[in-house]
């Protein structure tokens, strides 16, 4: 971004080692989580020709009105989901994604993502579908608790949905610190430097509303088929989960399907559909926390395509690893 690294709060994560490592860049990339635009400037300033923008919140293509005529017809932004993203292109060079919510989204608090501020329980990113809630209000407790320590990895995932339905009996929970303060009565007092109590249930919740593990499955699958040969995929995590569903799908799509324990053999596979840059995920330098400390928990894992046809794989072989903790 062209604004000011300690004063902007939409600073793309991770961006520096992420053009070191696909340079030199050129063609046509996609963006697949616009968002606020860092990473589709990044590119379209570091060579790129053309830059299609995708993202299913509306509302990130009128923010970026100001300056994406500055591009021209180097920028194309499409309004939909990134798992859809070979509907919108072909044989492109790069893809980059940067998975979560932007900072953006966080600080509207009309959004209904952030436990800091108050406001509608909602969390969807696009327009649709049901919101936080909805499914806070009517899911049964087990699948609450499900929801809270399978995607946020809550331990306490049982108390607090005990909670949240002993509440929604008294009154509905439609509002962000309603819920926030639930959560907090179920957990002991926060700490200094703690995080606060309700960040992996908020976490959990959005995830869940927004199926954003099925997105960035289908989304990974999308990224195997509109890739040219030599094509880049730059993947952007920000916690656990998502990091290890991009590990484990360029194993099993690089060459290696993985041990059933540490003294097994690697599973060799006849056509691999990416070669591997990074077999070490890239977390940011100092240099970068300290101007952007939200880049802490970021990791970048980078592939590239090979000529191998696009195939298919059983989601379970990705997801269900991460569910087995689930009850």
């Amino acid at each position: 971004m062209s604004a000011s690294p300690a004063s902007d709060p939409h600073i793309p994560v991770l961006l520096r080692p992420l053009l070191r490592a696909v340079s030199p860049v050129t063609g046509t990339w996609i963006d697949g989580t616009f968002g606020a635009g860092g990473y589709a400037r990044g590119l379209l300033d570091a060579g790129a020709d053309l830059v299609i923008g995708i993202d299913r919140d509306p509302m990130v293509f009128e923010m970026a009105a100001g300056w994406a005529s500055d591009y021209g017809d180097r920028l194309r932004l499409v309004e939909s989901n990134f798992a859809d993203m070979d509907k919108h292109a072909d044989a492109v060079d790069g893809v980059v994604l940067d998975l979560g919510v932007s900072s953006m989204q966080l600080d509207m608090a009309e959004r209904g993502f952030s436990f800091m501020r108050d406001g509608p329980l909602d969390m969807r990113m696009g327009a649709t579908g049901d919101s936080a809630a909805d499914l806070v209000n009517t899911a049964e407790e087990v699948h609450l608790a499900d929801i809270l320590y399978t995607y946020g990895e809550e331990r306490a995932s049982r108390r607090i949905a005990r909670a949240i339905v002993r509440e929604r009996e008294k009154e509905p929970i439609t509002r962000t610190l309603q819920l926030a303060s639930i959560i907090e009565g179920c957990l002991p007092r926060q700490k200094p430097g703690q995080s606060h109590p309700a960040t992996r249930s908020f976490q959990a919740l959005r995830i869940a509303v927004n199926d954003e593990y099925g997105a960035l499955y289908q989304g990974l699958l999308a990224a195997e088929r509109v890739l040219k040969t030599g094509g880049w995929l730059a993947v952007v995590s920000f916690h656990s989960i998502e990091d290890r569903m991009v590990k484990r799908f360029l194993q099993a799509r690089g060459g290696a399907q993985g041990r059933a324990n540490r003294y097994a053999p690697e599973i060799e596979v006849a056509e691999p559909q990416f070669k591997i840059v990074n077999r070490k995920a890239i977390g940011a330098d100092p240099e970068e926390l300290e101007v952007n400390p939200r880049a802490r928990s970021a990791l970048l894992r980078v592939a590239t395509r090979t000529g191998a046809p696009a195939g298919e794989i059983d989601a379970r072989s990705i997801a269900m690893p991460l569910l087995k903790g689930a009850r």
